[in-house]
């Protein structure tokens, strides 16, 4: 249920939409009020707020810092969880936003995923009393920033055999190790970081600023570029005991918070496929070549047709995925068939797009190429196509394709 200041801040913002989604089977006769109002909302802060900022963001390879403090006040960092300030909204209403935030860029809903479904989900899934009232409020409100310090330089798609080191020491525990691609890095006031500790995986919470603590911003990107990406680095960096999650202990729990983040994912690629068909549509139906408008001919009609029926099965899959989940009874199998292919729909449309442009399609002035370059990290990150395709695989034959350490 959407808290009453955040219901509130969401009716004052809606207002008339100057985009038009699609929307083939009438999905929105199956939400509520409640997540229409959320969808709206978010809606109009990208097209007014986000999109005017968002091209030059990536051109300059910046995260766009000025909005944080705005989409706090729209209730969207940690949305999804109740109580310490979220906005506690539902499944489906949280997955119509962040398609919203990636109809804009991938960057702006990677951010917000991150800090609500990776970092605050953790510790609020995972934390004591003590950790989830000094952290998520001030997470919530955007006052800080949280990162999720998983992945490593050498292992990405193997969490398992992850090299962090957490080693008691009296009351404290003294980490070594190093992270590699962590969105909200550089930025961050704390990171969840999980290491190998007593022979199993445990959650730590790291401030900004702890010695032995520093972060390195990853420069070169050509994907993701209004995102803030970071390697972290760990040298004998002492914390006290009480900053361990005390309920992560195995694999499970950052594998539960990667759940949450594809879960996003899924309906993020949603709406950046959303942005590529709208712009196709429009300069199809512009563009005159051979004294007709090129959305008469046969070749440009498949295309745009490939890409409406890829974006509503993805639309009706994200819907179904979302009651699952609000009802407790969704697998993690079901959201890695989700996010492998909503991603692909997406890249396929974004490229699509590109050729619709034609020689129009590389320039910045235009969305496609943009959505296009970010999704070949979102196809990646959060584990990749090819990851889920053997997570689904063993889940239908029972066999598992993985190495021994799988």
């Amino acid at each position: 249920m959407l808290a009453p200041q955040h219901r509130r801040q969401l009716l004052h913002l809606v207002g008339t939409m100057t985009f038009k989604a699609p929307d083939y089977y009438q999905l929105d006769e199956l939400y509520s009020d409640e997540e229409l109002l959320v969808r709206s909302s978010v809606r109009k802060f990208v097209e007014e707020r986000a999109l005017p900022l968002l091209p030059a963001c990536f051109a300059e390879g910046r995260f766009p810092r000025e909005l944080i403090g705005e989409m706090a006040e729209l209730g969207l960092l940690g949305a999804n969880l109740e109580g310490y300030g979220c906005a506690g909204i539902g499944p489906v209403a949280y997955g119509l936003a962040l398609q919203e935030l990636e109809r804009g860029d991938s960057g702006l809903r990677s951010f917000v995923s991150v800090q609500g479904s990776l970092g605050m989900y953790a510790i609020h899934a995972h934390g004591t009393e003590e950790q989830k009232s000094r952290w998520l409020p001030e997470l919530a409100e955007g006052k800080k920033i949280v990162c999720f310090g998983l992945t490593e330089p050498d292992f990405g798609s193997n969490p398992s055999a992850l090299q962090t080191r957490a080693d008691a020491a009296g009351d404290e525990y003294i980490l070594n190790g190093n992270k590699m691609w962590i969105t909200n890095g550089s930025i961050a006031d704390v990171a969840v970081v999980w290491a190998q500790c007593d022979g199993e995986i445990s959650g730590f919470l790291v401030e900004n600023g702890t010695p032995g603590f520093s972060s390195t911003t990853q420069e070169g990107k050509w994907s993701l570029r209004t995102s803030d990406t970071a390697e972290l680095h760990l040298e004998d960096c002492r914390i006290p005991r009480g900053c361990r999650l005390p309920k992560t202990t195995g694999l499970k729990a950052p594998l539960m918070c990667l759940n949450q983040a594809r879960y996003g994912i899924a309906w993020g690629a949603v709406g950046a496929a959303m942005a590529c068909y709208s712009e196709a549509l429009d300069y199809a139906g512009s563009r005159v070549q051979f004294g007709s408008p090129i959305s008469s001919y046969q070749l440009v009609q498949q295309k745009l047709v490939d890409m409406l029926s890829g974006i509503t099965a993805s639309q009706l899959r994200c819907q179904r995925l979302g009651r699952l989940k609000e009802g407790g009874s969704v697998r993690p199998q079901q959201v890695s068939l989700a996010k492998r292919d909503n991603v692909a729909m997406a890249l396929e449309c974004a490229r699509n797009t590109r050729d619709i442009l034609g020689a129009n399609g590389i320039m910045e002035e235009y969305q496609c190429g943009r959505h296009m370059r970010n999704l070949e990290s979102v196809k990646t990150y959060e584990g990749t196509h090819d990851i889920h395709t053997l997570i689904l695989g063993n889940d239908i034959t029972g066999i598992s394709a993985f190495g021994e350490d799988g």
